[in-house]
């Protein structure tokens, strides 16, 4: 396996750095576009995520292998149950091939779809007969993953009669839902969510439309991490806007926590490390931002805090179960976690363990977190090129910035 070494970092250049645009966005306007042929998108990313979802998009394979995109495999289900007179099989790698998407496929044979398990209940691979899908109303529980419950509103304006939503239960991962319905809103397309039922009518037609996506806010969370951990630095990424559509735009308050200031300057936002004082103790909840827990978890290790992460029950279905995974890897480096299923505690430590090899778990955002700490000693992550799904030229981008 292949190995990358970081040696100590001294400090952190004042340089600017342009992140690859939204995962997010750009997955949701893929869907739109091929919907919708007269939507233009500049700024896209350039993530296996996304590449992996525009590729099955216009392939005329019978089979089609997402790899480990979980996006891809939520959004394509719902597209391919309503493309009439095309049967596709859907399948991925041994992990993909664990993650559950009964929830997303339910909803979906109500509707009308018609759609078989290859191998186990409840998890792809998928055999999907596309069809007209004729139905216009479904249920689904308010607090499971924001992608089943996208999949579903991305495909509705095409459905003949449009689609009414309603949610079981409170719903969690409201800014992707908002997203989502704020894309749809952003190329004309009309929404009603009153109480605990969104309405998208059909829509066939589109007026010409570009959208530009924002740069990745969660991508954006590494370098708040480095900032954090480096006193008197300083740092710019673009292309970034203070109204943006992703949760995880709520970095700015929750490294404020941490000692970090942002300013929103044009299309460019600078972080200065402000010297503040910290607390010794942290306590969010990442409900809505869960992508960030990684990243905030081993920032308050290297800054020798605690800290009680929650809303995490999503974390156990991602590339790896990430809630074991920072737990194995922050005790190697001489901390110490506890975990629940939906939390994750660390306790500070002023000791940091020097040359550990981190293992990533094929899990981007696990190599992406932990770099930063460098700044605290040597360290090593395996399989760095893991960093391809969401962020390419991350390992570019740090050595940019890092002496």
């Amino acid at each position: 396996m292949e190995l990358l070494k970081i040696n100590k970092v001294n400090k952190i250049e004042n340089k600017k750095i342009q992140i690859t645009g939204s995962k997010s966005e750009t997955n949701r306007l893929l869907i739109l576009q091929q919907l919708y042929d007269n939507l233009k998108i500049e700024n896209p990313s350039v993530s296996d995520d996304s590449l992996v979802l525009q590729k099955a998009l216009v392939s005329s394979e019978n089979e089609i292998n997402i790899s480990h995109a979980g996006t891809a495999m939520r959004f394509l289900t719902a597209y391919f149950a309503t493309q009439e007179n095309r049967e596709v099989i859907l399948t991925g790698s041994d992990r993909m091939k664990n993650r559950p998407i009964k929830i997303l496929v339910d909803a979906l044979r109500f509707l009308g779809a018609e759609i078989q398990y290859l191998e186990k209940e409840g998890y792809p691979p998928l055999k999907i007969s596309g069809k007209k899908l004729v139905k216009d109303f479904v249920e689904i529980q308010g607090d499971v993953s924001s992608q089943y419950i996208s999949a579903l509103l991305l495909i509705a304006p095409k459905l003949p009669n449009g689609i009414k939503l309603k949610f079981k239960g409170e719903v969690t991962s409201v800014p992707y839902i908002k997203m989502t319905l704020s894309l749809l809103s952003n190329i004309g397309i009309e929404f009603d969510w009153k109480d605990n039922i969104i309405t998208i009518l059909p829509q066939y037609a589109i007026k010409n439309k570009t959208i530009v996506v924002e740069s990745d806010w969660s991508s954006a969370s590494y370098f708040y991490s480095l900032v954090a951990l480096s006193p008197n630095s300083e740092i710019q990424l673009a292309s970034y806007r203070k109204n943006s559509l992703q949760g995880d735009a709520d970095l700015f308050n929750i490294y404020k926590k941490l000692g970090v200031q942002t300013i929103f300057k044009e299309n460019t936002i600078i972080l200065k490390n402000a010297n503040t004082l910290i607390p010794k103790n942290l306590e969010l909840d990442l409900i809505n931002t869960p992508d960030l827990a990684q990243t905030v978890a081993v920032t308050c290790f290297g800054l020798g805090i605690s800290c009680k992460l929650t809303g995490l029950h999503t974390l156990k279905i991602k590339e790896t179960d990430r809630l074991v995974a920072l737990k194995t890897e922050i005790e190697k480096l001489g901390g110490k976690v506890n975990i629940t299923d939906n939390s994750i505690q660390v306790f500070s430590s002023a000791v940091i363990n020097k040359n550990i090899s981190i293992a990533t778990y094929h899990d981007h955002r696990m190599a992406m977190a932990f770099a930063p700490l460098a700044l605290k000693g040597p360290i090593q992550i395996e399989d760095p090129e893991v960093v391809s799904k969401s962020y390419p030229n991350f390992w570019n981008d740090f050595e940019k910035i890092t002496q």
